[in-house]
């Protein structure tokens, strides 16, 4: 059931973000949970820390631009030097708490 309903929330945004203009954000099986997209023009990159379990980790926020629309999405780790400012960028990962796991990057030509 709780799959069912990320799947269900996924649609939502996908035809929200799309029909707005806004981050495209996809979701695909993996085979172990979800793989989810998310791509535009890499606009802000920050690093910093947040409580965890008691504890700290550190997370990469990652603001993307699309058409005028930005949204911000955290990455698990150190992943400045995935996200080139001013570029195309196309995130692949796992959604998690506090943070997404990275997939897998691709930066398109600019």
């Amino acid at each position: 059931m709780k799959r069912l309903l990320v799947l269900l929330l996924c649609l939502v945004l996908f035809t929200c973000c799309t029909g707005c203009g806004g981050v495209f954000v996809a979701a695909a099986w993996n085979g172990g949970g979800i793989t989810q997209s998310a791509n535009g023009l890499v606009v802000i990159v920050q690093f910093s820390s947040v409580s965890s379990s008691g504890g700290f980790i550190f997370v990469t926020f990652v603001t993307f631009d699309q058409n005028g629309t930005s949204t911000m999405f955290p990455f698990c780790g150190d992943q400045r030097n995935q996200f080139p400012m001013e570029q195309n960028v196309t995130a692949n990962f796992t959604p998690g708490q506090p943070c997404n796991q990275i997939v897998s990057i691709v930066v398109s030509p600019h």
